[in-house]
């Protein structure tokens, strides 16, 4: 069996595919353009990809193919439908990432509401050494127990977060995006009255029609002006030039984003020219990728190809 890897990069250098190396004749490449795919998968019996699109054209190209292994949770660079018709089983794996990414979304917050980079450029330079004083505090920062933690999307990721903000002392409350979810253990608010109350907010919702531009510029008016925001959901559910504005205009008190509208992040994305960049932390789609997390997701991946196989 022919076994291809179209962007094995984004497993990380320290990734061990040594299980799924024995399982056929397996080439991996590091990354792979739309126009290289055809190519590379035209023999393949079993192709896995992270963010690679295989649509119906490549599909139609390769006539050996069986098995579509997502190397991720989301399935939307996948033609379903048409890999169904044509007999082709696709997997994905799911839960492997959660305690990274509520730990992530705390990480971003911390960062960007306790000024970490500027004290720590602080006593880096020199500064701090060349004080009288013990200790400098010239950039405020706020307890978050006591406030109002508000989470967009309670699922596994988002319980989580909700968890280990109720740990730290907060009130959380939670906007449904779908309007079905209903958890007995938080209070679910409506959007305005979620945005008016949240002291701060993380998302982690899913990118569907209905969350697609749903924090926009209306949104953030909505918001504290001592709010803080966190989108380690997906990107384009918050519109760039609003958030911009927000953070401009002091609408909010600071951001912390790891997901962007377009990935890599456009140079010319109205984040990169935010007036204040202390105001914002930003990661580059990282939030899922703790070493235990890519291990944890190999291992499923594999476990889902061996089954596949029967094996």
């Amino acid at each position: 069996m022919k076994i291809v890897m179209l962007d094995k990069k984004t497993l990380g250098d320290d990734c061990d595919l040594s299980e799924l190396q024995k399982m056929g004749d397996f080439i991996a490449y590091d990354e792979t353009d739309k126009n290289h795919t055809i190519e590379r998968i035209k023999d393949a019996d079993a192709v896995f990809t992270n963010k690679v699109v295989i649509g119906k054209d490549e599909i139609d190209n390769a006539s050996n193919l069986k098995y579509i292994g997502i190397m991720a949770t989301g399935t939307n660079n996948i033609d379903l439908e048409y890999a169904g018709k044509r007999g082709i089983t696709v997997t994905n794996v799911k839960g492997y990432s959660t305690k990274i990414v509520a730990q992530h979304t705390f990480a971003l917050l911390f960062s960007v509401m306790e000024q970490i980079a500027h004290y720590d450029k602080f006593i880096k330079s020199g500064e701090y050494s060349g004080q009288s004083l013990f200790t400098n505090i010239d950039r405020p920062f706020m307890e978050i127990s006591g406030k109002t933690w508000g989470v967009i999307g309670l699922g596994a990721i988002g319980k989580e977060v909700a968890g280990i903000a109720k740990a730290f002392g907060c009130n959380v409350i939670y906007y449904s995006t779908s309007g079905k979810n209903n958890c007995k253990d938080y209070r679910r608010v409506d959007f305005e009255t979620f945005l008016k109350e949240a002291d701060i907010i993380s998302v982690h919702a899913p990118l569907t029609d209905a969350t697609r531009g749903l924090i926009d510029e209306n949104a953030f008016d909505k918001m504290k002006p001592t709010a803080y925001f966190i989108n380690v959901g997906r990107g384009p559910i918050v519109k760039e030039e609003a958030l911009k504005i927000a953070l401009d205009e002091d609408k909010i008190a600071g951001a912390g984003i790891d997901v962007f509208d377009v990935e890599p992040l456009a140079v010319t994305s109205p984040l990169m020219n935010i007036k204040n960049k202390d105001k914002i932390v930003m990661t580059p789609h990282i939030a899922w990728g703790s070493v235990e997390a890519r291990k944890r997701l190999i291992d499923m991946m594999i476990d889902n190809f061996r089954r596949f196989r029967g094996l």
